[in-house]
């Protein structure tokens, strides 16, 4: 939660707030009134109580003013974040707990570099006419003929280094450091606002010009930073981005502001590619200030010209090599008939027992072999008994051993997270954390298993219907894809496949979602392989038991009945493995180990997916 909005919070109810922060001050004409932020008696600090202004508060007598999170953070002797904390402590409200990836931290020596006196100073000085304060303020070093960019967080450690060969385009890093923005060492810790540059002399130059800016660590369309910066940059009420303007700047801008927020993303237009070349180019302080003033909020992706489809739509008449967006089924036989793309929802239907949970951790897994980051939320087991199946299945049998298990969860690093809920978890806050895994970690692929358990009683089909709707609009906005599993009603009998008319809710549901499959588990082949084990264990020979033979029917179906977006709707033959929970593309295919492991420790070799397992 940003400044402003804790500022917003307090204002609903100023005249608490400000009794709570100034004990002795007195309330007339709707301002709280005391002397000076000390607290003392009087009328030189009012604090406004009512009206478009409630919260907003000055003193005539020092010149202060502000919101009450400034309030707050003058009174207690604050840095902006600090106050932020204990505001959110006192409103009781926090970000939302989240289990995945662990902070990366660095594993890096400081460099050894002195103050750029020599040849760096007069590069950056002369030839790219960096002032001396904005050296200093970002503490760049130099090793002989290099110039040393330390990246330092806001709590002053080192999490990164480059380094730049003064008068050439040579550029390298410091192994072991962590991808982070350049520049918090010379960011007041009390500014609500920031520039977001595109390169550490870019930041620099903006330094020149009088205004603090943060850097990039490696290009406009790399983000792996936000990952790390995110929470660092929730102070911020508006975050001014300065890409370079070429094509790769205009492009990065839009993932940057999808996941840092349009509502606060301003981005500046300037009159050279970036700021350092209008600083080496004379363009004064005067017209960079006009290029801050006329920054603009991206334009909505809704409002397009039709013209502006043109190629894209030819490629739909015409694919080429191009590989379509999304991700494939764990079964070959599945390519090229089934995908799962972003900007999607897909319900996975079926009575309850025949596998929909199994189902769905294996295509989690299958996304995750992908390169794709996964968010479960299965409210109908704890966290530690959905992942011990899933453990099961990346491993490819019933009991892994300890450290194979801890090999797998070092596998799951980065790939998966999950929604920390047993129960009934209300639709609203499932969305919340859903966006907000979308935007802290681009998260593109998630999980509700199951409807049922996501607060709606089984007769609010209205409820549900908003629920799915809401759901199809967040695939939207965040090219994300939800796969959601719902139970089937009840039928005359388990032996026959149901179809999505037998689905449980609203016969809207079906309508608004992009793609439905239902599993369906083979019961008469088990019936018959129960029978065929009685009579052979009749048999007093054992070498003349006959096996029961399994390749005449499938274990299960996964039938298709909806492929918006595909041309096929099929149904594929599916076949169990009980040891590892997996479904196999055949009755002679064999698990697959989505971890490698081996007892000495080191992975093992890669196993062939297509010839062993699909």
């Amino acid at each position: 939660m940003r400044a402003s909005e804790l500022g917003n919070l307090l204002a609903q109810d100023a005249k608490a707030v400000a009794a709570h922060l100034l004990p002795n001050g007195k309330e007339q004409s709707g301002e709280w009134c005391v002397g000076s932020i000390a607290g003392e008696e009087g009328k030189s600090l009012k604090v406004r109580l009512t009206g478009r202004k409630a919260g907003t508060w000055k003193d005539f007598a020092e010149g202060g003013s502000g919101d009450l999170l400034d309030l707050w953070r003058e009174v207690h002797g604050l840095t902006l974040t600090q106050a932020m904390d204990e505001v959110r402590d006192y409103l009781g409200v926090h970000a939302p707990r989240f289990d995945g990836a662990a902070p990366q931290r660095p594993h890096i020596d400081k460099p050894k570099c002195q103050k750029p006196q020599s040849w760096v100073y007069r590069w950056l000085t002369e030839e790219r006419k960096i002032s001396p304060e904005a050296i200093a303020a970002y503490k760049i070093g130099e090793q002989s003929s290099t110039a040393v960019f330390p990246y330092i967080d806001p709590k002053g450690e080192l999490m990164f280094v480059k380094y730049r060969e003064a008068g050439s385009k040579k550029i390298w890093a410091e192994k072991g450091g962590v991808l982070s923005l350049f520049g918090w060492q010379a960011v007041p810790e009390n500014d609500r606002y920031i520039i977001i540059c595109e390169g550490e002399l870019d930041a620099l130059a903006w330094r020149t010009y009088g205004y603090t800016a943060l850097s990039v660590p490696n290009g406009a369309t790399a983000h792996t930073w936000i990952d790390n910066e995110f929470e660092n940059l929730q102070r911020f009420d508006v975050i001014f981005l300065s890409f370079d303007m070429d094509t790769a700047g205009r492009q990065g801008l839009s993932e940057v502001i999808k996941r840092l927020g349009d509502d606060r993303c301003m981005v500046i237009e300037l009159p050279e590619k970036d700021a350092n070349e209008c600083l080496m180019a004379g363009v004064t302080e005067d017209q960079m200030a006009s290029a801050i003033g006329s920054a603009k909020t991206q334009d909505p992706d809704e409002l397009r010209q039709a013209s502006e489809y043109a190629e894209e739509v030819v490629s739909e008449f015409y694919p080429g090599d191009e590989a379509e967006e999304g991700i494939d089924l764990p079964w070959k036989k599945s390519h090229g008939l089934v995908r799962l793309r972003p900007g999607e929802v897909s319900l996975i239907a079926g009575v309850n027992g025949h596998g929909k949970s199994q189902l769905a951790g294996h295509i989690v897994l299958g996304a995750g072999r992908q390169g794709e980051r996964v968010c479960i939320a299965s409210m109908e087991f704890k966290p530690r008994k959905w992942l011990r199946r899933l453990t099961r299945q990346a491993c490819a049998m019933t009991l892994p051993a300890p450290d194979y298990i801890r090999a797998a969860f070092k596998w799951y690093q980065d790939r998966f997270w999950v929604f920390d809920v047993t129960g009934t978890a209300k639709a609203s806050r499932l969305l919340e954390v859903f966006r907000y895994a979308a935007k802290r970690y681009g998260i593109r692929y998630f999980v509700i298993d199951n409807l049922a358990k996501c607060g709606f009683a089984e007769d609010d089909y209205n409820g549900q219907k908003n629920f799915v709707d809401q759901l199809t609009d967040f695939a939207k906005e965040f090219e994300a894809h939800v796969i959601v599993c719902v139970h089937m009603r009840k039928g005359e009998s388990e032996d026959k496949p149901a179809g999505k008319m037998d689905i449980k809710g609203t016969g809207a549901i079906t309508d608004m979602v992009d793609t439905v499959a239902t599993i369906w588990r083979n019961k008469p082949k088990e019936k018959e392989r129960r029978k065929h084990k009685a009579e052979q264990e009749k048999i007093a020979d054992a070498h003349k038991r006959e096996p029961f033979d399994e390749s005449e029917k499938p274990d299960a179906l996964l039938m298709f009945s909806k492929q918006r977006n595909g041309e096929e709707e099929p149904t594929i033959a599916l076949w169990f493995d009980p040891a590892s929970f997996q479904f196999l593309g055949g009755p002679n295919k064999k698990p697959f180990r989505y971890v490698q492991y081996s007892s000495a420790g080191a992975e093992g070799p890669e196993i062939d997916w297509e010839e062993r397992y699909a």
